[in-house]
């Protein structure tokens, strides 16, 4: 049963074999070629030990590739919350902003804002973009962005951040970082820099699988 059952486990993952033994002709072996080779010797092993009533260890070559796809269905699903918290940070932008424009306060898109424009935000509304205050003084809920479960006190020349929520006060604020600029585009861009990064610790993982 042994024999079948994991062979069974070995035909069905043979992905593991086709990108192992790619990557050993091509002489740079990985970590796919270590689990390739350790459960396929073990599996010849244990084929022959059964004819020669020797101990095998089909289970080892089967758990090897069950802890394998185990990592790998956790890396998926932290991929898959990763995505998910990047589509709710931006969720979180403010859409439009009311700004200064020739003495008057207009509704601009909240991508069309410039650095020096002057905005506008009453109690309730989201700060469109990284900014100082000129005029006012409020209290602000930063906590989407530093975790932060009490608003914060601002005034005058205090420095603000885009996404965050006007909590009481009307203030008069300049945008100084509007755009990809602001720091939850650059939050928003690390989180999707580590998606798709290898970490240093797998470059050393497929070193030692080398040498294995």
């Amino acid at each position: 049963y042994q024999l079948i059952f994991t062979a069974a486990v070995m035909v069905i993952n043979q992905k593991f074999f086709i990108s192992g033994f790619k990557s050993l002709w091509h002489r740079s072996p990985n970590m796919d070629t270590l689990v390739a080779l350790g459960t396929l010797v073990a599996y010849v092993y244990s084929v022959f030990a059964l004819f020669t009533n020797q101990p095998v260890y089909f289970e080892a070559a089967g758990f090897i590739i069950f802890f394998i796809l185990l990592g790998q269905i956790f890396e998926e699903r932290m991929r898959n919350n990763a995505s998910e918290a990047v589509e709710k940070l931006l969720d979180l932008q403010a859409k439009t902003a009311q700004v200064l424009r020739d003495g008057n306060y207009v509704e601009v898109a909240a991508e069309d804002i410039q650095i020096d424009d002057l905005i506008r935000v009453r109690p309730g509304e989201k700060i469109a973009v990284d900014g100082t205050i000129v005029e006012g003084s409020t209290t602000i809920d930063e906590s989407m962005v530093t975790g932060e479960s009490l608003p914060v006190e601002k005034s005058v020349g205090d420095a603000v951040i885009g996404s965050t929520i006007n909590s009481n006060g009307t203030i008069l604020f300049k945008a100084e970082k509007v755009g990809s600029e602001t720091l939850l585009s650059q939050i928003v861009d690390f989180v999707k820099m580590a998606q798709s990064s290898r970490a240093p610790i797998q470059d050393l993982t497929d070193k030692i699988s080398g040498i294995f």
